[in-house]
Order: C-alpha cells, then sequence, then structure tokens
C-alpha cells in the first residue's frame, strides 16, 4: 500500500494560481477571461468594466450587473472599481465533468441606453484529483498451465481531472512473475496489464501481493493505488473469449423500455463444466438513475431498462465478463460503447429579460427594447433555433450572439394610431419534426407631446345684442388633443390685443378650463360693430404645443338711439323762416335735418308735420324721407302773417324712438327779397355780417359725386339743400344729399340719408385746373355731409355744355333712368338757371 503525499499542496496550488494569470481578449463580439478552478474568494479575475470601455463611476447609475444563466453565483463584479473576481469556490469536474472545455458564460447589462456584453470565463482545470481505482483490492486468477507472456487486464484507476492532469501512468511493485505494460484504446485511455514472463507453479507460490500505483501527469503528480491479489490456478487454463474485445452500438434515445441493445457471445474451447459460461455487466460508466441496462446471464442479450436520454447521458461504456464454471472459473473481458442518438424530442426554451417599457414615441430606430435569449436541449439540428417576431410591425429581431436575441425598434412609433402591441416571439429549432415554442411581449407606447390642440374651424363667427348684460356667456371654444394625459390637457386664453384705445381683455374673458367666452361688459354697436380677436389653446406638455381660432363678434343693433335734430332746428326756441306769399307750389321752406346713432332700420328716419297748429288746410307739408318743408299751394292773405310748424321725427325701430322740431314760417310781400333775408338769418346765425355775404354759384358749374357706401347705410344725392363747410365754415347753400328718388328705376336706398353718425368731406375744385383755396364768399374745400360717407367734387363745364346734373347723379342709378330723367328734366333746365339756386320740386313718394 502507498499512501498519497499531500504535504505542501497549498503552497504548490497558490504558486500554481500565481502562474495562471488571467487573460483576456476580444474576438467575435464578447471578451475571454480565464480562471483556475478552487481559487479562493476574492480571486482577481479581470477588469471587466475597463476592457467593456464602461466608465467605473457609471456603473451603479447604469445598473450595471451580471446574470450567468443556470449557474451559481461563482463570479461576481465590485461595481465600485469594475473587477471581476471569484465570489464562491468553483470545482471544474462539478461544474463541467469531463467535458475538455468548461466556461462560465455571463451577461453584462447596463442601462441608460440598454447595452448587454458578453463574457466567457474559461475555468482552467487543476490538478486536485488523484487517481481513484474502483476498488480497494484486485483479485486476479490465473492458472498454472497459462503460457508465458499471457496478458491479464486489470481494471485501471479514473482521474477527474482533464488533459495532462488526467494521464496516468502505472508502476508495479517488484516481482518475479508478473511484469506491467500498458495498453492503449481506441479512446487513447491507457490500461494496464499483468504480462507473465515466468510459468507459474500453483504449488510452489499459490498467491501473489502487489501493489499497482497509479500516477497522473499534474504537478504536483497525484497517486492512487490499489492491492493485487494474484491467485494462481490449477487446471483450468482456457477462459472464455469474445469476438471482439470491443463492441460499438448506437441506439436513439427514448427507445422503448427493455430494447435489445446488443447479444453477446464468447466461447471457451474448454469441455464440460469448464466451458460453460455465465454473463454478467462488471461496470457502467457514467451511472444514471434514469437509465440501467440487464443482461442476461445465459443468452447474453442486453436490454434497456429505463429512460435513454441523449441529454442525460450520450455515451455509455458498458464492461462485460464471461465466466465458466471451471475450477477455479475463467473470466473472458469485453468492453461496449453504446453512443445514444439524440432526436427532436425537446422544444426549445424561450425567456424574455431586460424589458424597457414603455417606449416612447420618439424613441430613434435602433432602440434595445428586450433581451431574448433562447436554449434547446437538443443537439445537432435538433437544438439550432431560429427565432422570428409576430405579427408585422415596427420591430424587429436582432440576433447579437449564438442563441441571443435583441427585440429592436425598427421604425418609429405613433402612439395616437396604436397605442401597444402584442408582440410573440416564436422560437422553432431544426429538428424534424420541427418544435417551437412561444413568449408574449407586450410593448406599451409611451406619449410624448407631439401633437398640439386643434379646433374643428379655423374661424367662428357670432352675433351679439348690444347692452347684453356683463360676465354673459356668449360662446364656447373647444379644442381636442389626441396625445394623453398631460400632453392632451388642453388650456385656453385670450390672445391679448387692443381694440382702439382699450386693452382686449377689457371686452372679453375666456375660461382656460371649459373654453367659454365671457363679455366682461355690455357691447355698444354705435362703439364698436364688429370685435374680431384670437383664442389661443395650449396643452400641459414640455414642452407646450398650441394653435389659435379666430372669433369674429358681430355686435347686433338695438334701438337704443332716438333721433337727434340738427342745427339750427334743434334748438329750443324756434327758428323763423321768410317766405314771399308769391312763391310757387313746391318752393322749399325749410329743411329738417336729423340722425340716429344706431344703423339699418333703427336709423331710417322719416319726417311727419304734426296736425292741430294752425287752423284749415296748411298750405305746408314735409318731405317724408327728406324733411324739407315746402309749399303744397299758393299763399293767401287768410293764412296769415306767421305759421307755427312742428315736425315729428322718428325712427322705424321696435319700439319707434322720436324727436321734434319746431319752425316760424312769416310771409313777407312779393317785393322782398326772401334770399337775402334767408342769407341775413344765416349769416346772423353763424356771426356773418352782410358786408360778408358769399357769392351765388355761377350758373356754369357742374358737379358730380362718388359715393362711398358705408356696412348699413348708403345715400342719394339731391339737387338743393344746405351744406355744412367744415370746421370755421359758413353754411350756403350748394348741393347736398338727399333720400328722394324721382324714378323707381334708380333704386331706394335704405336706409336713407341720417343712417350713421359718420361724416365725410366734400372736396370742391374751381375749374378744370388745381384746386383753388376759396376766399371770402366763395366756395369751400371742404363740406361735411352730418350722417352721409359721400364724397362730393365740383367741376367747371364748358360754356356751351348742355349736361344736365343728373347726368352727374351716378349712384343707384342705370343708363336708362338717366337718360329718361334727362328728357323729363329737359323742360325745367332753363327755369333753373334762371333762378340760380338749388331748389328742387320732390315728392314724398
Amino acid at each position: 500500500m502507498g499512501v498519497i503525499q499531500r504535504g505542501g499542496l497549498g503552497a504548490r496550488q497558490l504558486l500554481f494560481l500565481i502562474l495562471f494569470l488571467t487573460a483576456w481578449e476580444m474576438g467575435s463580439g464578447q471578451i475571454h477571461y480565464s480562471v483556475p478552478e478552487e481559487a479562493k474568494h476574492g480571486t482577481f479575475v479581470g477588469r471587466i468594466a475597463q476592457d467593456l470601455g464602461l466608465e467605473v463611476g457609471e456603473l451603479v447609475s447604469r445598473l450595471f450587473r451580471v446574470v450567468s444563466k443556470g449557474r451559481r453565483d461563482y463570479l461576481e463584479v465590485n461595481v465600485q472599481n469594475g473587477i471581476l473576481f471569484v465570489n464562491s469556490r468553483i470545482d471544474r469536474e462539478e461544474l463541467c465533468g469531463r467535458s475538455p472545455v468548461c466556461s462560465i458564460h455571463l451577461e453584462v447589462i447596463v442601462d441608460k441606453p440598454l447595452q448587454v456584453f458578453h463574457v466567457e470565463v474559461e475555468i482552467k482545470d487543476i490538478n486536485d484529483n488523484p487517481p481513484v481505482f474502483p476498488e480497494k483490492q484486485q483479485n486476479v486468477f490465473i492458472s498454472e498451465s497459462r503460457l508465458l507472456d499471457s496478458r491479464f487486464p486489470l481494471e485501471g484507476a479514473s482521474d477527474a481531472d482533464i488533459g495532462a492532469n488526467s494521464l496516468l501512468k502505472y508502476q508495479l511493485s517488484h516481482n518475479d512473475y508478473l511484469t506491467l505494460e500498458m495498453i492503449t484504446k481506441n479512446d487513447k485511455r491507457i490500461l494496464p496489464e499483468l504480462v507473465l514472463h515466468k510459468l507459474l507453479d500453483r504449488e510452489e507460490t499459490p498467491q501473489i501481493s502487489l501493489l499497482l500505483t497509479a500516477t497522473d501527469g499534474g504537478k504536483p503528480e497525484l497517486t492512487g493505488t490499489v492491492e493485487l491479489l494474484i491467485t494462481v490456478l490449477d487446471v483450468n487454463d482456457n477462459p472464455p473469449k469474445f469476438d471482439k474485445s470491443e463492441y460499438k452500438v448506437k441506439l436513439f434515445e427514448n427507445s422503448p423500455n427493455g430494447t435489445l441493445m446488443i447479444k453477446l457471445n464468447a466461447s471457451d474451447p474448454d469441455k464440460g463444466i469448464n466451458g460453460e459460461i455465465s454473463y454478467a455487466i462488471k461496470r457502467i460508466s457514467p451511472e444514471s438513475e434514469k437509465c440501467m441496462f440487464i443482461m442476461n446471464s445465459v443468452t447474453g442479450d442486453i436490454r434497456i431498462h429505463g429512460e435513454l436520454d441523449f441529454e442525460d447521458n450520450n455515451v455509455y461504456e458498458i464492461q462485460v465478463t464471461a465466466t465458466d464454471r471451471g475450477a477455479p472459473p475463467m473470466v473472458g473481458h469485453c468492453t461496449i460503447l453504446l453512443e445514444v442518438v439524440d432526436i427532436n424530442d425537446n422544444p426549445p426554451e424561450v425567456s424574455v429579460t431586460s424589458l424597457s417599457l414603455p417606449v416612447l414615441e420618439d424613441a430613434p430606430p435602433g432602440t434595445v427594447i428586450a433581451l431574448i435569449s433562447v436554449f434547446d436541449r437538443d443537439s445537432g439540428a435538433n437544438g439550432q433555433v431560429t427565432c422570428s417576431l409576430s405579427p408585422p410591425g415596427p420591430f424587429t429581431l436582432v440576433s447579437t450572439f449564438r442563441n441571443y436575441y435583441s427585440l429592436v425598434l425598427e421604425s418609429s412609433v405613433d402612439r395616437e394610431s396604436v397605442p401597444a402591441y402584442e408582440l410573440v416571439v416564436i422560437a422553432r429549432d431544426g429538428g424534424t419534426p420541427v418544435l417551437w415554442a412561444t413568449a408574449k411581449v407586450s410593448v406599451g407606447i409611451g406619449d410624448i407631446n407631439d401633437n398640439a390642440p386643434s379646433f374643428e374651424q379655423p374661424v367662428y363667427t357670432l352675433f351679439v345684442k348690444e347692452n347684453n348684460p356683463p360676465g354673459s356667456h356668449i360662446f364656447t371654444v373647444s379644442a381636442s388633443d389626441p396625445d394623453a394625459q398631460e400632453n392632451a390637457l388642453v388650456s385656453y386664453y385670450l390672445v391679448e390685443r387692443r381694440v382702439g384705445e382699450r386693452p382686449l381683455s377689457s371686452y372679453v374673458s375666456v375660461h382656460s378650463e371649459s373654453g367659454k367666452v365671457y363679455a366682461l361688459q355690455p357691447l355698444d354697436h354705435e362703439e364698436l360693430e364688429l370685435l374680431q380677436f384670437q383664442v389661443s389653446a395650449r396643452d400641459a406638455g414640455f414642452p407646450p404645443l398650441g394653435s389659435n381660432v379666430s372669433l369674429q363678434v358681430f355686435v347686433l343693433d338695438e334701438n337704443d338711439n332716438p333721433p337727434v335734430v340738427l342745427p339750427p332746428h334743434s334748438g329750443v326756441s324756434p327758428v323763423t323762416e321768410l317766405v314771399s306769399q308769391s312763391v310757387s307750389v313746391g318752393h322749399v321752406v325749410a329743411k329738417i335735418r336729423a340722425v340716429d346713432a344706431d344703423s339699418g332700420y333703427n336709423a331710417w328716419l322719416s319726417y311727419e308735420l304734426l296736425a292741430g297748429i294752425g287752423v284749415g288746410r296748411s298750405p305746408f307739408r314735409v318731405g317724408l324721407y327728406t324733411g324739407e318743408i315746402s309749399t303744397t299751394r299758393a299763399l293767401e292773405e287768410s293764412d296769415g302773417p306767421q305759421k307755427m310748424l312742428l315736425v315729428l321725427v322718428k325712427d322705424h325701430g321696435e319700439p319707434a324712438l322720436s324727436a321734434t322740431a319746431t319752425v316760424s314760417v312769416s310771409l313777407v310781400e312779393s317785393g322782398l327779397s326772401t334770399k337775402a333775408l334767408s342769407f341775413n338769418a344765416a349769416a346772423a346765425a353763424a356771426g356773418l355780417s352782410p358786408e360778408s355775404k358769399p357769392k351765388q354759384p355761377n350758373p356754369d358749374w357742374r358737379y358730380s359725386a362718388s359715393l362711398r357706401a358705408g356696412m348699413h347705410s348708403s345715400v342719394h344725392l339731391e339737387e338743393a339743400g344746405i351744406l355744412r363747410a367744415g370746421p370755421g365754415g359758413p353754411d350756403q347753400q350748394w348741393p347736398t344729399v338727399s333720400s328722394a328718388t324721382p324714378e323707381p328705376e334708380a333704386g331706394e336706398v335704405s336706409p336713407p340719408v341720417g343712417a350713421g353718425v359718420n361724416s365725410n368731406s366734400w372736396t370742391f375744385k374751381y375749374g378744370p385746373g388745381n384746386p383753388k383755396q376759396p376766399g371770402p364768399g366763395e366756395l369751400p374745400d371742404k363740406f361735411i355731409i352730418p350722417g352721409s360717407p359721400a364724397i362730393i367734387s365740383i367741376r367747371q363745364e364748358p360754356p356751351n355744355s348742355q349736361i344736365d346734373k343728373s347726368d352727374f347723379i351716378t349712384f343707384g342709378k342705370k343708363e336708362e333712368t338717366k337718360k329718361k330723367k334727362k328728357k323729363k328734366k329737359g323742360n325745367k333746365t332753363q327755369e333753373k338757371k334762371e333762378k340760380g339756386n338749388s331748389t328742387t320740386d320732390n315728392s314724398d313718394q
């Protein structure tokens, strides 16, 4: 018996570890390290953070982590310095068995952004397992009749290590009969055999005890011993012999229980009982709890007993003996190598890890969403797995390393179109028939503020009556935003601007949440007919998005302004008008002028002469729409020297509003000049002296007018009346405006004069040349027509021109109408020139 010397093993292992420095290299997309097995806790493996190009200071913030699939935490990383070190004891033989390559695959995962690295750490074998014999004692029976050079196979030792550490050599203790030789098998295993080099004599030496020592090739060398007990047999000198010393058999995994694996046959040349053979299984390697083998000792049949699983063990070595019944019995040996053939009986396994959800709408293509790993326990084509993604969409699978995939965003996503995706990862192997497995991945799309609020219309038009109550609700704006949560929370704001001299916010306001628009004060049509403004809708996203809508608020007029009589008849005292008793019928005595601040029908004025003042039929009438007081018959002495006329001016509103004017008409004898008297009265009212009497207009003057109509009113020209000059100018009898239309074809304007309070200037030009500034008694440059938006210009025609005044009245008349009027008035042209004024006969109709 030998004793294994293990003294100083710790020091030698330490030296071995120092010599076995960790190395790494980058290739094929991964990092390789190596570390010897049995390394102590804390043993340095590699600077993994530095080798991966990661900043040590970012390991914690980026959630640096190491994942080892199906392994214990043999290795760990110090996130403070980025060093990979040994965390627990690593036994290579326990981890990988007799596999020539043993490694631990690590997944290194960091976030922000999500990255995955693959690291292979190879576990190097050290000589930590001595050779071990299956039994402490081996019995060898040798017949004394055996010839020289006869061979006797021995059961060799096994070494759990690999490589040079498992290469064994044997040494036999000294003796005179037997020597030791090594036999190399096809699988390169070395087995010891005893060789007889001196004939045995049972009577002289019935038993021999030897020590067989097995030494491995490691440094330091480790040894194992077994005692060989040699028994010298008598007579039965022929052992059973198999057809082959080694048999190779292949069976498919999942073969039914009881399937015949092989039928062995051994022969023994002896006769009788010495030639009767019994078969037995001596040893099965490796041992399996799932599968055992049974052998018929008589027939030599070996059958499966249990489950033959390729994924459990793919190769079995079975040692069989054939023993005769001689005395002593002789034994023959053979070895069966059973290869288990893989079938596609394992579907792939799919696991999804490191989900980065939800995926924001603005995530760029190439963003890694999840890591997917697949595994198939089968081998060859049966274990080759391919992955696909269903249904088609903006995502794709990218193979990163062997059976590892990344779920990657391939194209842009829009939450408003598709808020979430239900994906199915399908893993298929390459076997026949194909097996597959699926894994569901729910990918939600995170909202970003990429949609501005929108209104149904760009412009809204609404109508509001004037004099509304303060704070009244006039409209509600509403905008929609297809985004989610705060990105869809819409607030409304008034786009501030100035309306005249006042800010918009003094007129209206908008509720920030409901979008209701309120009028903060009563609106006045006469002050503001149209209020235009914008309302802005903004969401609560970052950055906020917004849009505007325009509102047009038309302020509708109400009849809230009565007519106002203009000077000179606006005072309390009546104005005296002088009329000659010899005037003809239709002579205009005076004209009442009034305006109404309202518009439309509310500003359409009519005039009425009230009865009850005077006795008998009145010789005067007032134009319904002109306000002109004219004679209806020849004046008589019985009419009296003075008449008091009360004129009622009212609008067409509901209810109608009115005002009154009183005119005193004094009759004078025919010899007095009514024109002079009229001028004197007007001059006195204007503060002028008789000496500053203005000149009468040249009878060759002609005039024309271009009208600029307002929104709610328009005017006609008339032939006679009083124009008021601009500020500081005197009242003069020049052509003014009238609502009377002699012919129906010309069209009637509604409302007529007085519809509105805005006034414009009349510009006069003297002669065909440049404008001439008027001197005393001459024509003024600008005339203001109260209540009219008309612009009038007067030009002088050649003396022989026979153009009628109606030719210059262009508003509201067709060509036919002008011709008719010209023909109708042709007979009156000479009479008008002789009178030298602009008096005309107007009708109420």
